[in-house]
């Protein structure tokens, strides 16, 4: 435990001026400590962890962290910038660094002791102490509690963070009878250091406003349940987490401010009078999903913008979608396989049905698939009120789906009857209700009112004009031909390799999902799946043969992913780049549009079609056309590993490149000419 940071882990005149030049000087020491096998690999884990939220804090502190399996065991480092290093604090620089490093299976009496740290990172008396120390020795005892500031052993590094992570903090305000009582959830995805200072610094502000607070910190070292007596009794709840919250149904019915973890560690005092003026006007959390991980358990931070908050909802409900569409697409596309393509005129199974026939066996599951697209738009709409308002939203929102295409509004439609049900929830939510009205709201009224309103409006007043645009838009599409239907493979050749995955990418697929979702889709509609399909396929296909023609332009690790690569292509599953363009996306992004583009415009000239929505080449032989379907493939493959190649080539060889992990072994000057040319 002693020896978590030494003397050898400290630097205190750190001289790097960028977060990424610190994260590599105090891992670097940790290397020559044997606690990290791979610096180049560790500090990927450090990246990754870092683009998921800055680790900046106010008042001068950076805590750069992760989980991370070339790590031998829990770490410390400690860096002091006298110039700071900008970490993504809104106060300003950091001038005390510490970078954490923790095993992928740390025991949870290591990462206890980590958590400790965090907590006394909200103790100005202790980054005082390390402001003024001026011996790496007594710099690293300090952190470890041997010299504890202002204190006795309580506040040193190594006391249980649960010491005061369950205790009711707070004493009565003037005036009444028991003070304000609040419940908190902390947690950040790693759950080593933000999770415990949000903690901390919500019982300090709890003790400075007078109020009784209970937090229950969700780390890595696991949690203790709060009491339900302790939780039935509060006013009020704050959740702040960056993580889904276990088992926040148990919150249900309580004023409740949801946010994310640094709000707690950076303005406590406000979340704590939101939460009053919350309970003073009546305002309850309705419902709450249960236990358990989703896409969306909170519609965004306060701080994030509009535009943000209605991509994440949007992400939801298609996230949702496309298991339906691939499932039924896929059975869809068999069914026309074995049957031919005039299965769709097969009666019904239920009437006949023989099971020696393979026109029977088509008919079977190109039905079951016609029942799997019939729920796209429901949980389209469905889930994107759900991303909105959580539970609550999931009724009016399967109901507003289903109106969509009871009135032919289709995909459009069921997008606008998710925003709709969700933001009508949202509305009845804050309204003030009677406190007897309250246990019956998520059951009874927020659904009642919410399907009524969603339902009149999508039959009402927006189902026809959507249906009209919708009628236009696949009318439009049905009359594209050769000029204009290669310019819109190229499009959606380009939105496929823009983000990998992301939105950008999304939008293209679910347009493209959206044509073939019926009985009988058209000529057109199958063509542009088919390009959808062949673009998406280019990235991840490019960098393993980019990987494989010039290993000497990457590094170990991405010759690694290079070879997971190949399969991850194949398969139709752009995410398989996302490594790359995450290390060089300057290079790799606009090279994979160049060949998206080239793959999508030769798929439309082509004229290949496709019914199953996914599948990559496992699919083929349910292409139309699929000799130069491949030929489409592989010519954006080969367009994009070239420029990639030449590109890269203008940067020259990865150091490293050849035997160690990029970096290891490498000297300082080389690191940095090759940090210049990136």
């Amino acid at each position: 435990m002693s020896d978590m940071i030494t003397a050898d882990l400290v630097d205190l005149d750190l001289s790097a001026n960028t977060k990424d030049a610190a994260a590599r000087a105090l891992a670097e020491r940790m290397v020559a400590k044997g606690r990290v096998t791979d610096l180049e690999g560790f500090l990927a884990d450090v990246a990754a962890r870092e683009a998921q939220m800055p680790t900046g804090l106010d008042g001068g502190i950076g805590i750069p962290h992760c989980r991370s399996e070339h790590v031998t065991e829990p770490t410390l480092a400690f860096g002091r910038s006298a110039a700071g290093i900008d970490f993504g604090a809104a106060d300003g620089p950091a001038d005390l660094i510490f970078l954490i490093a923790a095993p992928a299976g740390a025991d949870d009496a290591h990462l206890t002791i980590l958590s400790s740290l965090a907590r006394q990172l909200m103790n100005t008396g202790f980054t005082d102490a390390l402001r003024s120390v001026d011996d790496a020795a007594a710099a690293a005892g300090l952190i470890r509690g041997d010299e504890p500031p202002g204190g006795g052993p309580e506040d040193s590094v190594a006391a249980p963070a649960a010491a005061s992570a369950g205790a009711a903090t707070g004493s009565t305000a003037p005036g009444r009878d028991r003070p304000f009582r609040v419940v908190a959830v902390t947690s950040c995805p790693t759950g080593i250091a933000h999770t415990y200072m949000a903690a901390e610094s919500l019982e300090n502000a709890g003790r400075e406003a007078g109020v009784e607070i209970v937090v229950e910190t969700q780390g890595s070292a696991g949690f203790t349940r709060l009491d339900p007596a302790v939780i039935a009794a509060a006013d009020g709840v704050i959740l702040a987490h960056d993580v889904p919250v276990r088992e926040k149904n148990r919150f249900a019915g309580k004023p409740t401010v949801d946010t994310g973890v640094k709000a707690a560690i950076n303005r406590p005092a406000e979340l704590i009078t939101e939460v009053r003026a919350k309970a003073e006007r009546g305002e309850v959390t309705a419902g709450s999903a249960a236990s358990g991980g989703t896409p969306v358990e909170r519609a965004g931070d306060g701080g994030e913008g509009y535009g943000t908050r209605l991509r994440t909802w949007l992400m939801s409900g298609v996230s949702y979608m496309v298991p339906f569409v691939a499932a039924g697409g896929l059975l869809i596309a068999l069914g026309f396989a074995i049957g031919g393509y005039e299965i769709n005129k097969a009666p019904s199974v239920m009437d006949h049905f023989v099971w020696t026939q393979a026109d029977s066996w088509g008919a079977l599951l190109f039905q079951i698939g016609g029942v799997a697209f019939g729920f796209l738009v429901p949980v389209l709409a469905g889930y994107i009120a759900y991303g909105m308002a959580d539970r609550p939203g999931l009724v009016p929102g399967f109901v507003g789906g289903a109106i969509s295409l009871t009135v032919n509004a289709g995909f459009l439609g069921g997008l606008a009857a998710g925003l709709i049900a969700g933001g009508v929830v949202i509305a009845i939510q804050k309204a003030p209700v009677p406190a007897a009205l309250r246990g019956i709201m998520p059951v009874v009224v927020i659904p009642l009112i919410s399907a009524a309103v969603v339902g009149f409006l999508m039959f009402v007043v927006i189902g026809k004009p959507i249906a009209e645009a919708q009628k236009g838009m696949t009318d439009w599409l049905n009359g594209l031909s050769g000029t204009n239907a290669v310019l819109l493979g190229a499009l959606l050749g380009l939105m496929m390799c823009f983000d990998l995955g992301g939105p950008v990418n999304k939008v293209a697929y679910t347009f493209a999902t959206a044509g073939i979702a019926v009985a009988s889709p058209s000529d057109s509609a199958m063509k542009t799946m088919a390009a959808v399909m062949a673009a998406g396929m280019v990235p991840p296909l490019a960098m393993a043969l980019a990987t494989t023609v010039r290993g000497r332009l990457f590094n170990r690790t991405e010759r690694e992913n290079g070879k997971a690569a190949w399969v991850l292509g194949a398969s139709f599953i752009s995410e398989g780049a996302i490594p790359f363009a995450a290390a060089d996306p300057l290079r790799v992004i606009p090279a994979s549009m160049a060949g998206g583009a080239v793959t999508g415009a030769l798929s439309m000239a082509f004229g290949a079609t496709l019914r199953a929505p996914h599948g990559g080449i496992f699919v083929v032989p349910l292409i139309g056309n699929p000799l130069l379907y491949l030929v489409a493939v592989a010519a954006g493959v080969c367009v994009t590993a070239a420029l990639v190649i030449v590109l890269k080539g203008l940067r020259g060889p990865v150091p490293g490149a050849s035997g160690a992990p990029h970096g290891e072994g490498a000297a300082p000057a080389a690191r940095a000419k090759e940090a210049v040319a990136a």
